[in-house]
């Protein structure tokens, strides 16, 4: 029997490491750099004049400057007269703009999309004012320079470029903005309605998302760029307890905050079950395939490891936790208004990311269970589902990586499930390729300064990001 274990334990190491040893990458067609020649000037200064103009979005409307959003939609025909020349254009909504490019087709028309609104700048915090488009040291500086003008300008001006070129599409080709992307505001959603009226499905759907980083998967040294085929559900909750208050100097042996906090902890310490989804799996196999041998181990044989993963994932959270289950961050809590007072209601605030496969109803349900107290009630204030998963297969995802990989060489391509949310979501339901990629090469510090202080960009990547768009447009 010993000799049998034994015998067991070494055919399986042997599995382990010989399935390690095939874990390798996946052959991949060779793609010529892209020599794309076009003004960089004009792409700097168009961005800079945009970084200028104060388009800022606040939930309080009464807060936000409609001056600055109009002095916006007059300057897009001056910086871009061939695309106003060329393509049909219309204000679906009155923060939604909408351009469609004929193309010799219209079988398989395309949608590339960005926000041109921005979250507000604290002025007294940054190295140069947030408004101001200062070049410094060959970096541009301003509220909405990686976080999207860039990508505004980035698909307007690859268009105009090629329009003077006398480029003409495959398909017809939309471009679609918003101006209350930071606020969720109906800007996407207007835009999806008018596909829908029309009758119009896109083939594809191309918005903000990840990007070109570094050192973002363990063991792993060689960029990757990452995009987005699906992304998380944003839900907010609360947990209420209701009793009959009264005064601090007689409590009860457990306060109504006091349950509370009690159901707060073991929320945390029973997080949502650990799920490898379709965009995930695709993410640890592209990735883990270039890995170092160690990680490759356990990347090739999540059939074995993924309870040691599930560990790792739950101790270290961030993003790789965020990756494989739905996450749950306690961000509110009000009671009594005055220290001396039991309050009759008390309430904590939670912020939810749905992983693909799960339903609002069905976290409420979860965390309603996990709460342990029969007297706390889980509303449900916002919700919204994951979204749909895009396919990765044909076009126009070949189209997409070819592109990527033709403007920034050496580069892995691969899917993955973004946490954060953009306007795309609405798009799922037109669309089964929406796809979410930010044309940029960023580096740890520049992602952080995104909502952050001095937010700003390399000039050389503005080029790149119309580099990019001018090859996957000449793709479709």
């Amino acid at each position: 029997m010993l000799w049998l274990i034994v015998l067991a334990i070494v055919a399986l190491l042997a599995v382990i490491i010989v399935r390690a040893a095939l874990f390798t990458p996946k052959e991949e067609e060779t793609v010529a750099p892209a020599q794309e020649a076009f003004s960089q000037e004009d792409a700097v200064r168009i961005l800079q004049e945009m970084i200028q103009i104060k388009t800022v979005s606040y939930r309080d409307g009464s807060l936000e400057d409609e001056r600055e959003f109009a002095r916006f939609d007059e300057m897009l025909p001056k910086w871009f007269p061939g695309v106003f020349s060329t393509c049909s254009h219309e204000k679906v909504s009155p923060r939604s703009w909408l351009f469609c490019w004929k193309g010799e087709s219209s079988d398989n028309p395309g949608v590339l999309m960005a926000h041109y609104d921005v979250v507000p700048a604290n002025e007294d915090a940054w190295e140069e004012p947030p408004f101001s488009g200062t070049i410094r040291d060959g970096v541009l500086w301003g509220r909405g320079a990686i976080d999207t003008k860039i990508t505004v300008m980035g698909v307007l001006q690859s268009v105009e470029t090629l329009i003077s070129e006398g480029f003409q599409p495959q398909n017809d080709l939309y471009l679609a903005f918003a101006g209350n992307e930071e606020i969720s505001g109906d800007g996407a959603p207007a835009i999806v309605r008018w596909f829908e009226k029309k009758g119009i499905k896109p083939a594809f759907v191309l918005d903000e998302g990840g990007a070109v980083v570094e050192k973002v998967f363990p063991g792993v040294s060689q960029p990757a760029a990452m995009v987005g085929i699906a992304e998380k559900g944003p839900t907010d909750v609360t947990l209420t307890i209701e009793t009959a208050g009264g005064h601090a100097s007689t409590p009860p042996p457990r306060t109504s905050v006091g349950r509370l906090a009690k159901a707060v902890t073991r929320i945390e310490k029973h997080p949502f079950p650990f799920t490898l989804t379709p965009p995930v799996k695709q993410l640890f196999d592209r990735m883990g395939r270039r890995s170092t041998f160690l990680y490759r181990v356990i990347f090739a044989n999540l059939w074995c490891f993924a309870p040691l993963l599930n560990l790792i994932c739950k101790l270290s959270g961030g993003e790789l936790n965020a990756l494989v289950r739905t996450t749950v961050a306690f961000t509110q809590m009000q009671g009594s208004s005055a220290s001396n007072v039991l309050p009759p209601k008390a309430t904590v605030g939670a912020n939810l990311r749905l992983i693909p496969g799960q339903t609002v109803e069905d976290a409420r349900e979860y965390l309603q269970k996990q709460t342990g107290d029969n007297d706390i009630r889980v509303d449900v204030v916002f919700g919204m589902n994951p979204s749909p998963v895009s396919t990765t297969e044909g076009a126009p995802w070949e189209h997409l990586e070819k592109a990527i990989r033709a403007t920034w060489q050496g580069v892995i391509v691969t899917p993955y499930l973004m946490l954060a949310c953009s306007d795309s979501r609405h798009y799922g339901q037109i669309c089964d390729r929406v796809y979410r990629f930010s044309a940029m090469a960023l580096t740890k510090e520049e992602r952080a300064m995104i909502h952050g202080n001095n937010e700003r960009i390399p000039l050389e990547t503005i080029a790149k990001t119309v580099t990019f768009y001018r090859q996957f447009i000449k793709m479709c």
